[in-house]
């Protein structure tokens, strides 16, 4: 049966995400197991898509069936409120192709990991794990926090497999008082979540028996759909037990979080005077994709049945009051009804910034400036121009030079590939300037430039490593407010990035298990760094650090050296052995400080600053970077070729895609880039737009591109008589040797399928594809297939290996051997 679109994409996935494994493993000096690089993989693609924070991969395995007491644990996230904690477990297949998951294996990880929770929220039970264990640290906190016992609502179980998992729901439970919600990551979930910032949650508010009344705006407009609902305590309280903060919009989830803190007005109202709630509150603000109406129950207006993607952007506080006031006050909340006005985003190529301007509007009364709830402040922006235009110097034995990549948004990285990418060559072009590796993230810079030096607004710190230990979204929150330059320039870019070399090179050192220092990685590299700063007066010479791309192999055995006495310290001096609660202290920083850990830093004169020795650096205008941004601008347009742009503009007369006024400008470009002319700005700006249509409307007129650049390049041979069967056999030989650019096999996938037709045209590019798949080992010949016995033949098009035995030749058509003849 011929395969679809989407599994071959599926396919092509799974294959991308086995080749990333085995490169970290490989790349990784101490090795590891590929289960969890794939669990690490698997965490950050959920990480991404905002559905766990503060993921850390570890591994513990115990089997003691004399005891009957059975787990297993792959990584564990625990919010910064203690109110949520992840669990993962990974079933890890590591085969060629995408294999199914079953239901028994998918039992035996759910009942695995589950009883590590319940026998770790068991004072004794921790006493069977190893203080060396990786999870020991938060088995002790399950068992001996009094805060997380008070704020636990909620028990994620993930289930990360990189098979295909078509199973049932798994049903949730009630563990030692605790919900928990067991679900399924299965290759296709983390397929959807890569290819979208997040899977929506679906909320079926008649199928949990809960009516919601609401009236919509009667005006119509293309931007949104706007609801005004009442929405009772009892169904707020049920989504908020179930979904937490992922309710909340990504883009405000930083600045707004959901706290086990209960609003006194709120819990006083719900106290004593419930039925005044809907009078005194100013409810909640809120967004969705989709919304289903029905007629209201009692026979008046309307009601919402169903809703995708619930994200609420003002009332986190709110929701969160109501919920912890029913849980632990035991309030009755039959009388509690809230507001809600729910906004429908209709035009989906604009549902990013509608959504945070609602997000920014709805919040404007809260400390945070509306500047920061989103990722289009200015310092932001001006960060991203200056990692787009700034070279870092090559590092030693290499000539390329490369840039950092400052993702200010999620996908940007991703996006330039397609947009920079136009084939094969020019993909792999850009992912050697711009190395996956050094990709970063808000997150990311928060915690290296966080780490490295304490910052106190008067008396109060406000900035220091116990913050970094807190978390992403926290730490993220004191970097925005107390350590972000308002207006960055390419020094404070640079030093940035030192920062990040530095922190990643202490993580290297530290090691990963069973090689590694310890079992606090995430405690023990801010606070070395921290401490290494602050020692030495944070005269560190950084930009040293960002010329040579690295640090010296004085400081990275200094570091080892701090890190092994930082790690016994913290685990000596934290009362009750909750090392990771004690991180989280303005306390631990400040004992921390008072150490010398009798260690020398003379070995590290050299890799500090020297005024007498030191290159004087050149701060750059914001006109330089805007100048730089231009010339990147004008190389992106230049880069395409005159045939190109002039297919361009005879795709986009022919489907209407572009107006008569694009149509003239793309021909004016294509002039220019012949004759070698600069362009003007209205050129750069239309340009621009577009070419990114022309990549997202019609890939395929950019398939011959690396044939028009090639000016050795000879015109390819037209095939006759092909079929879509036969392009079929092309389609499962690509999946395995991945020899085409990413528009090349999509587009020949298009024509398989039969979505393309096989026009003069598309023959040509097939006729392309095949010279080019025969160079790496799938030959085309239209010729005769012989039989063994009597070597008659048959006229037809045969693919054949490029494996052969001397004399003979296997055709994977007839998968036999056949001798030539």
């Amino acid at each position: 049966m011929a395969e679809t679109l989407e599994n071959l994409e599926l396919n092509k996935f799974y294959a991308n995400v086995q080749q990333e494994i085995r490169a970290t493993q490989l790349s990784e000096d101490e090795g590891g197991a590929l289960e969890q690089f794939f669990t690490q993989y698997a965490i950050g693609l959920l990480a991404d898509a905002g559905e766990t924070e503060n993921a850390r991969a570890c591994y513990d395995e115990k089997v003691n069936k004399a005891n009957s007491v059975q787990h297993k644990i792959n990584g564990y996230a625990l919010s910064d409120n203690y109110e949520t904690l992840d669990l993962f477990i990974t079933i890890f297949k590591g085969t060629d192709e995408p294999a199914r998951t079953f239901k028994e294996e998918v039992d035996k990880a759910a009942k695995r990991i589950t009883a590590f929770f319940r026998n770790a929220v068991y004072n004794t039970y921790v006493l069977e794990i190893e203080e060396a264990s990786e999870i020991f640290d938060l088995a002790h906190t399950l068992s001996e926090s009094k805060e997380l016992k008070s704020n636990l609502v909620r028990v994620n179980v993930m289930i990360l497999t990189d098979g295909v998992y078509p199973g049932e729901t798994l049903q949730e439970q009630n563990i030692s008082g605790y919900k928990v919600y067991s679900r399924v990551i299965d290759l296709n979930y983390l397929y959807n979540i890569s290819e979208k910032s997040h899977v929506p949650i679906e909320i079926n508010f008649q199928a949990d028996g809960y009516t919601i009344p609401c009236i919509f705006t009667p005006s119509d407009n293309e931007e949104y759909q706007s609801y005004l609902a009442i929405i009772p305590g009892a169904a707020l309280v049920n989504i908020y037990e179930r979904f937490g903060s992922r309710l909340l919009e990504q883009n405000v989830r930083s600045f707004l979080q959901f706290s086990g803190k209960i609003n006194k007005g709120i819990r006083k109202t719900i106290l004593e005077e419930s039925h005044m709630f809907l009078a005194f509150n100013n409810g909640l603000a809120a967004t969705a994709e989709e919304v289903q109406l029905v007629s209201s129950p009692d026979g008046y207006g309307q009601s919402i049945a169903r809703v995708k993607d619930l994200q609420i952007v003002n009332g986190g506080q709110t929701t969160a009051s109501i919920y912890h006031t029913w849980k632990k006050d035991k309030a009755d909340i039959s009388r509690i009804f809230v507001q809600v006005k729910l906004s429908v985003v209709k035009n989906k190529t604009n549902f990013t910034n509608v959504v945070a301007r609602i997000a920014e509007y709805a919040n404007t009364q809260n400390k945070i400036s509306a500047s920061d709830l989103s990722s289009n402040s200015e310092n932001h922006i001006m960060l991203e121009k200056l990692s787009r235009t700034i070279w870092a110097p090559p590092m030693q034995g290499k000539t390329q030079q490369t840039r950092w990549f400052y993702e200010r948004a999620r996908g940007q990285y991703k996006n330039a590939i397609l947009k920079e990418g136009f084939t094969q060559a020019k993909r792999k072009a850009f992912e050697l300037k711009n190395p996956k590796v050094q990709v970063l993230t808000k997150e990311d810079i928060a915690k290296y430039v966080n780490s490295w030096q304490q910052v106190y607004e008067g008396k109060k710190l406000v900035v220091g490593p116990h913050f970094v230990v807190r978390g992403n979204q926290k730490n993220y929150v004191q970097f925005i407010n107390y350590n972000f330059e308002s207006k960055p320039d390419n020094i404070y870019f640079e030093d940035a990035i030192a920062k990040a070399i530095l922190f990643r090179a202490a993580e290297k050192v530290y090691g990963v298990k069973p090689n590694s220092i310890g079992d606090m990685r995430y405690i023990t590299v801010p606070y070395t760094v921290a401490w290494l700063g602050y020692k030495l007066i944070y005269k560190l010479d950084l930009y040293k650090i960002w010329k040579a791309q690295g640090i010296s192999g004085s400081l990275k055995e200094k570091l080892r050296e701090i890190m092994v006495k930082m790690e016994a310290f913290i685990k000596k001096k934290a009362p009750g052995s909750l090392y990771g609660e004690y991180a989280k202290k303005e306390e631990c920083w400040e004992a921390v400080k008072q150490q010398d850990f009798n260690l020398s830093l003379e070995s590290l004169k050299y890799d500090l600053e020297s005024n007498s020795k030191s290159p004087k650096r050149v701060r750059l205008t914001e006109e330089d970077t805007l100048q730089a941004e231009v010339i990147a601008l004008q190389e992106r347009l230049k880069s395409v070729h005159p045939k190109t742009w002039a297919e361009i503009e005879e795709w986009g007369r022919a489907t209407g895609k572009l107006s008569p006024y694009q149509r003239t400008m793309t021909t004016t470009i294509s002039s220019a880039v012949l004759k070698k002319k600069l362009f003007s700005d209205t050129e750069l700006s239309n340009g621009q737009k577009i070419l990114d249509l022309a990549i997202e409307e019609a890939p395929e007129l950019f398939l011959n591109m690396d044939e028009y650049l090639d000016e050795a390049g000879t015109a390819t041979d037209t095939l006759t008589g092909i079929n879509t069967d036969q392009l079929k056999e092309v389609v499962k030989w690509e999946k395995k040797h991945k020899k085409l650019s990413d528009p090349e096999y999509k587009f020949l996938v298009l024509l398989a399928e039969g979505k393309r037709p096989l026009s003069d045209r598309n023959l040509g590019f097939i006729s392309k594809v095949m010279n080019k798949v025969k160079r790496f080992g799938f030959g085309v010949a239209v010729s005769e297939v012989g039989t063994a016995e009597d070597a008659r033949w048959e006229t037809s098009i045969c693919y054949w290996s490029a494996v052969e035995l001397p004399g003979y030749t296997y055709a994977i058509k007839k998968n036999a051997w056949w001798k030539k003849k």
